[in-house]
């Protein structure tokens, strides 16, 4: 049976105590650094970016949405003193427009990114990308597939370049259809949105294999927010106001989950934490729903090496992409 290669980890200066316990309220410094979030105007994506932008990082947020993505760094910066905070035109349903859209980064490297954009759809009629895929595989998949293989020149040169995929919960209860990744037979939103997150997470564990293969010294992690609710998280003016009855009606669920505020952890911990490792898996600590963030096991349908090499296969003769995504 054939071994990977040993990772070749990187010499850097620890910047946090692996004695001291990980504290989401006190996260390191990672000034210096530069961080790309994907969907960092909304949701999650918008409390990764705050949380990140407190570290003393340069973060870029990715979004289709100027507007959107102007009022998100307006509310960065209100509550983070002297972040640094700039946006990055990014559309991941349109694959043709990555390569310009990297380019328009204007870095010599990327410390790490997290690929957390996302369409999430809850009724019919299927609705396809520029592109002619099915909307929510294209853009949450694909678009990330494709980007990747961008951004593998500027995170190779990062001293120790990360790529955080973040997945859902409900991915765990779905199972991919190799046969009709697009939901052309059989269309089912919620389903085919659980799938597409799968896809996603299959992809990260997959790409930390071939990272490792190859003796690059980037990692490939993959997180959740676990169960992660509008009605539970702190107001952001402009960009979300939870109303006091909007907040009440969901104090019972508090029990079980948590705001999108809380849900950012697990993703900050992966970005952050240096020792978080390629191929690792962190959620919320409680039954994976809420909590702080910690390292879960992997469940095997994610990481199956046959289901991933042929959803890598179908996702590069979808993407057009180099079968390496960049990394040799």
């Amino acid at each position: 049976m054939s071994t990977l290669p040993e990772r070749k980890e990187p010499v850097t200066v620890s910047f946090t105590s692996r004695s001291r316990p990980w504290d989401v309220h006190r996260l390191p410094s990672a000034e210096g650094r530069t961080f790309l979030v994907t969907g960092g105007n909304a949701g999650i994506g918008y409390f990764v970016a705050e949380q990140l932008a407190a570290t003393g990082a340069v973060v870029v947020l990715g979004s289709r949405d100027a507007e959107k993505a102007d009022a998100a760094m307006a509310s960065i910066r209100s509550r983070v003193s002297g972040a640094h905070v700039r946006h990055l035109q990014l559309d991941l349903a349109s694959l043709s427009s990555l390569k310009t859209a990297v380019d328009g980064l204007d870095l010599g490297h990327l410390d790490a990114v997290v690929y957390n954009a996302g369409v999430a759809l809850d009724a019919p009629p299927r609705r396809e990308t520029e592109d002619g895929h099915e909307l929510m595989f294209g853009t949450n998949h694909l678009g990330h597939f494709t980007l990747t293989q961008q951004l593998a020149p500027l995170l190779s040169a990062a001293p120790a370049g990360r790529i955080v995929t973040v997945g859902s919960f409900a991915a765990r209860s779905e199972r991919l259809d190799l046969g009709d990744l697009q939901s052309t037979q059989d269309y089912r939103p919620k389903r085919t949105y659980g799938r597409s997150k799968l896809a996603q997470m299959c992809f990260g564990f997959a790409l930390d294999r071939r990272l490792r293969a190859v003796g690059s010294t980037v990692l490939s992690v993959v997180a959740h927010p676990g169960g992660a609710l509008d009605s539970l998280t702190p107001s952001r003016p402009p960009v979300r106001v939870t109303t006091p009855a909007e907040r009440l009606r969901a104090l019972p669920a508090g029990l079980l989950v948590q705001g999108k505020d809380a849900g950012a952890w697990p993703v900050v911990r992966a970005v952050l934490d240096p020792g978080v490792r390629g191929g690792q898996l962190w959620g919320p600590r409680f039954f994976g729903l809420r909590g702080t963030p910690r390292r879960e096991p992997v469940p095997s349908h994610m990481a199956d090496p046959a289901i991933a090499a042929r959803l890598w296969a179908a996702g590069g003769e979808l993407a057009g992409t180099d079968p390496h995504l960049g990394f040799q």
